[in-house]
């Protein structure tokens, strides 16, 4: 928050900061500081502002509408992928509620620019597809579309400034498959087997770095760093697997950086292009020691083994109870072994996905694999699978979304 003329007066951040390296202020807010006091300290950066606000309308006796606000903490935290547990997740469950019965117009045709439907939004309408056509201003143009539309007083307004995201947006998933399928590729003839990747060049942008990091995470389970060379200064999004800590690791180097900063999972750093390759066999020495007994693939926390057959629309009442779900605050996920298959096909426009039709016992379940469509099948699985609500023509219906399966043993 800038005082006229002052420079920096309050700084507010969510992301921890080095030791040293915060400017001079009158105030720095930041609940990861060593000597922060506040419970809690996994607030995303909008939640920091939003209890800075809290205090400062406390202190003036002023109480707003909080709604209008909680709707903005909501998309923000869940967009910033921060853990959706303790007062996140409060945050986000009242967030919930007001986004749905936002007026706010830019809210309105970003929810039908996106073909969702006000009053059945929830955290993953955020995660996969408000959030990302929310940040793909910033990451093809410059984010002030995003704030533009938010604060729109129109809905002639808003919708002109939904459709430049959504085509921003567009444009985003072209970049990101294109860098994507050039660094896989090269990967596979530099070392995918390497405990940690870096890759980036010149004609890597900026703005989809960290998405291709994610992904890259998500294809060789390894903690990965995306570069974006300019000149001699080198921008880095790292993304980073649950037993590596990528801003420990990074803070080992800072010697190396001119900036770094981040999360356990997910960090950024600035530094001088010429330091490239002695940042990667540090960063490398660090991961290959310890990462050594780590079994690099990933993993299916399996929550309950149970009988397909004990399943019903109770069961799914008391999921629900747990909501909302993301980060460290899972979907629950369910085993169950010796499921008959009664139908299969492979659906999707390159049969990529499967559809099943599952027996046990008298109950006959619905079910879909997604990405799972040339796989083997037996007559009868373990599978692992997640409960979820399927809408089709207006219908509401109970489906098992398949995550992994084998041949019943």
């Amino acid at each position: 928050i800038e005082g006229k003329g002052l420079g920096l007066d309050i700084i507010i951040t969510d992301h921890h900061v080095p030791s040293g390296t915060i400017p001079p202020a009158i105030g720095a807010i930041d609940p990861k500081r060593g000597d922060s006091k506040y419970p809690f300290s996994e607030l995303a950066g909008v939640g920091v502002a939003f209890k800075f606000l809290q205090a400062l309308f406390s202190s003036s006796n002023k109480e707003p509408e909080w709604d209008e606000l909680l709707e903005l903490v909501a998309l923000g935290t869940v967009a910033d992928m921060v853990p959706l547990i303790g007062e996140n997740r409060y945050l986000v469950k009242r967030g919930l509620e007001a986004l749905n019965r936002s007026q706010r117009p830019g809210l309105l045709e970003l929810v039908s620019s996106a073909g969702l439907t006000m009053g059945k939004l929830d955290a993953e309408s955020i995660s996969y597809r408000l959030g990302p056509r929310l940040n793909a201003s910033g990451r093809i143009d410059h984010s002030v579309t995003s704030y533009d539309l938010l604060m729109a007083p129109s809905r002639k307004q808003a919708r002109e400034l939904a459709s430049v995201l959504e085509a921003n947006n567009i444009e985003r998933q072209r970049l990101t498959a294109e860098i994507l399928a050039g660094a896989k590729d090269r990967l596979l003839i530099e070392g995918a087997g390497l405990p940690l990747l870096m890759i980036g060049g010149y004609d890597y942008p900026p703005g989809v770095v960290g998405v291709v990091a994610g992904k890259l995470v998500d294809e060789f389970y390894r903690p990965a760093i995306v570069l974006n060379l300019d000149g001699d200064i080198a921008r880095g999004s790292a993304r980073s697997i649950p037993e590596f800590d990528m801003v420990a690791a990074l803070a080992q180097c800072s010697d190396l950086l001119s900036r770094y900063g981040g999360h356990h999972q997910a960090a950024g750093f600035i530094m001088p292009t010429e330091k490239i390759d002695e940042l990667n066999g540090r960063l490398l020495e660090i991961a290959d020691r310890e990462l050594m007994n780590v079994d690099l693939r990933p993993v299916l926390d399996i929550d309950a083994a149970l009988p397909l057959s004990e399943l019903n629309g109770e069961t799914f009442k008391l999921i629900s109870r747990l909501e909302p779900f993301g980060q460290a605050n899972k979907v629950p996920t369910f085993l169950s072994r010796g499921v008959e298959i009664a139908e299969s096909k492979t659906v999707g426009e390159t049969g990529d996905h499967l559809k099943l039709k599952l027996r046990s016992g008298r109950a006959v379940w619905d079910a879909i694999g997604f990405n799972l469509g040339d796989r083997q099948l037996a007559s009868h699985l373990d599978i692992v699978y997640n409960l979820e609500v399927e809408q089709w023509g207006g219908r509401k219906t109970l489906r098992l979304n398949i995550l992994d399966f084998l041949p019943a043993s």
